[in-house]
C-alpha cells in the first residue's frame, strides 16, 4: 500500500494547483497580510531547497561541478540567446520605462533557487544545476548592467543595485547546501541521522506547496490596480515559457546531451529569478512603481507554468 508521501507524489501537480489557488485566495481576501507573508519566503523557500539538497551527495556535485560542457550550454542558453529572444519580446512591451525595466530585469536573470526544485520534480539532472547556480549568479550580476545599458541606456542602467543577488546566494542556496551536507556526514555516522534524512525526503510535495501559495498570496496584491499593465506584460511572459524549452532542448540536443540533461537546460534557460528580482525592483527611484508589479506578473505567470512543465516536459523530453 502506498505510503502518504507516495500518494501526494503522484497526485502533486492538482495539489500545487490547490496551493496556487488558496494563496491567490488568501491575496485577493486578505491583502494586509501581504507584507508578513513575505517575509516566509526566503525561510520556506530555503527549508524547500534544504531538503532537496539532501537528495544530492557532496560526491555527485563535486562530480557535476566538472562538467564544463554542460556549464558551457546554460551560459550560453541564458547570456547569449535569451537577451536575443527578450530583445524580440520587448517590442510587445508598453512604452512605459517602468514596465520595461521591471520585464527586463526579470527576463534576462536566471533562476538559481527553485528551478532546481521543479526541475527534479520533472526528471531532469539537478544536481548540474545546482552545480551551476555560483555560476550563473556570477554571470547574471556581471552582465546584468550591461544588458540594461543595451537595452534602456546608461541612465537607466545605473540605477539598479545588484547587491540582493549576494544576499539571496548566501541564504538560499548556500546556507541550505552546507546544512544539508552536514546533515548527510551526520546521516552517515548516526542512524538517527538516517532516520531524520527520510522523514525530511517526504516532505518535499508540502514544502512546495507551502512555497507556492506564500508566494502567490503575497505577491498578488502587489498588482494593485495595476491590472492593465499586467494584462499588458503576461502574455509576453507566457510566450517566454513557450519559446524557450523549444530552444532550450534544441541547443542541449546538438550537444548531445541526455533526456535527463536536456530537460535541466530547459528549466534554466525558462525560468527566472523573479524572487530575487523584486527587491531590485521595488528599491528603484520614484516613478518606476509599476516595475514591482511587472516582476510579480512574472512570477505568478512563471508559477503556473512550472506546474505544466513538471507535468508536460517528462513527456516530451525522452
Amino acid at each position: 500500500m502506498p505510503t502518504v508521501a507516495e500518494r501526494m507524489e503522484r497526485r502533486q501537480v492538482p495539489l500545487y494547483l490547490v496551493a496556487i489557488g488558496a494563496g491567490g485566495i488568501v491575496g485577493i481576501t486578505l491583502p494586509d497580510a501581504a507584507p508578513t507573508l513575505a517575509h516566509a519566503i526566503n525561510p520556506t523557500l530555503a527549508a524547500l531547497l534544504y531538503v532537496t539538497f539532501l537528495q544530492v551527495p557532496a560526491a555527485a556535485l563535486l562530480t557535476a561541478i566538472k562538467n564544463g560542457r554542460f556549464i558551457a550550454i546554460l551560459l550560453a542558453l541564458n547570456f547569449l540567446i535569451v537577451p536575443l529572444v527578450v530583445a524580440v519580446l520587448a517590442e510587445f512591451l508598453p512604452s512605459d520605462q517602468s514596465v520595461r525595466i521591471g520585464a527586463l530585469l526579470v527576463l534576462l536573470c536566471p533562476c538559481i533557487d527553485y528551478v532546481v526544485v521543479f526541475s527534479g520534480l520533472a526528471g531532469a539532472d539537478s544536481r548540474r544545476l545546482l552545480a551551476a547556480t555560483p555560476v550563473l549568479l556570477i554571470a547574471q550580476t556581471a552582465l546584468l548592467p550591461l544588458y540594461l545599458y543595451f537595452f534602456l541606456g546608461s541612465d537607466l542602467a545605473a540605477i539598479v543595485d545588484v547587491g540582493p543577488f549576494v544576499e539571496a546566494f548566501a541564504v538560499l542556496i548556500v546556507l541550505p547546501l552546507v546544512l544539508a551536507w552536514a546533515t548527510q556526514w551526520w546521516s552517515a555516522a548516526h542512524r538517527s541521522g538516517t532516520h531524520f534524512v527520510g522523514a525530511a525526503g517526504t516532505s518535499m510535495v508540502p514544502l512546495m506547496m507551502v512555497v507556492l501559495a506564500v508566494v502567490v498570496a503575497c505577491q498578488l496584491p502587489r498588482i494593485g490596480s495595476s491590472w492593465s499593465t499586467v494584462l499588458a506584460v503576461a502574455p509576453v511572459y507566457v510566450c517566454f515559457l513557450v519559446v524557450m524549452p523549444v530552444l532550450g532542448d534544441l541547443i542541449s540536443r546538438r550537444a548531445g546531451f541526455d533526456a535527463a540533461a536536456r530537460r535541466a537546460v530547459v528549466f534554466s534557460g525558462a525560468t527566472r529569478n523573479s524572487l530575487v528580482v523584486l527587491p531590485l525592483a521595488l528599491s528603484l527611484p520614484p516613478g518606476f512603481d509599476l516595475a514591482g508589479a511587472v516582476v510579480v506578473t512574472q512570477t505568478l505567470v512563471e508559477v503556473i507554468g512550472m506546474v505544466v512543465y513538471v507535468r508536460v516536459i517528462p513527456k516530451v523530453i525522452v
